[in-house]
């Protein structure tokens, strides 16, 4: 039994690798989030987290597409009053990076050591979840919102950004 499960990791390993290296669009030499992370982008100025983060070590960035956060303001119009709170959008910026770089090998890696599931604490201080659903990495944040990594393994320097499909919210916007 543990036999099968090892080579299952393995496999499912194998598979995610590949997988983010095909996603992977420039190889690793854009330090910045891709075009379609305007919003994110914008965030991560507004914030001063960016800037923050230049020489304070290997971070994580799981970044939400603008479709995410389009989808996010369709279903919760009072969301748009959070983007103007510049504490509120720190907290959730920042609940979106974690400390050290974690490939998508690396986090299957964790994955497959935690029997399925990795905890990873944000800068923001809050946990997110991750688990293996077929050969997709999904992120859970602590209120039960899920979302996928679906392009994987980009940027430069101290900065690795996975592109997420959905924004995960901590459980107070205001830390």
């Amino acid at each position: 039994m543990r036999f099968s499960k090892l080579l299952l990791c393995g496999v499912t390993l194998a598979s995610v690798s590949l997988n983010a290296q095909a996603q992977s669009v420039d190889g690793g030499a854009n330090p910045a989030p891709l075009n379609h992370h305007i919003v994110f982008s914008e965030a991560l100025s507004r914030t001063n987290i960016q800037r923050d983060l230049e020489n304070s070590g290997d971070f994580t960035v799981f970044a939400p597409s603008d479709t995410a956060f389009k989808a996010l303001l369709n279903k919760n119009g009072d969301f748009n009053v959070v983007l103007k709170d510049t504490k509120a959008l720190r907290s959730i910026v920042a609940y979106h990076i974690v400390a050290g770089q974690f490939t998508a090998s690396r986090i299957l890696k964790a994955l497959c050591r935690g029997e399925g599931a990795a905890v990873f604490t944000t800068i923001q201080g809050e946990q997110l979840i991750a688990t293996l659903e077929g050969v997709d990495i999904v992120l859970t944040d602590c209120s039960g919102n899920r979302a996928r990594i679906i392009k994987a393994d980009t940027g430069a320097e101290n900065l690795l950004f996975h592109e997420i499909d959905q924004v995960i919210l901590p459980s107070s916007p205001i830390p």
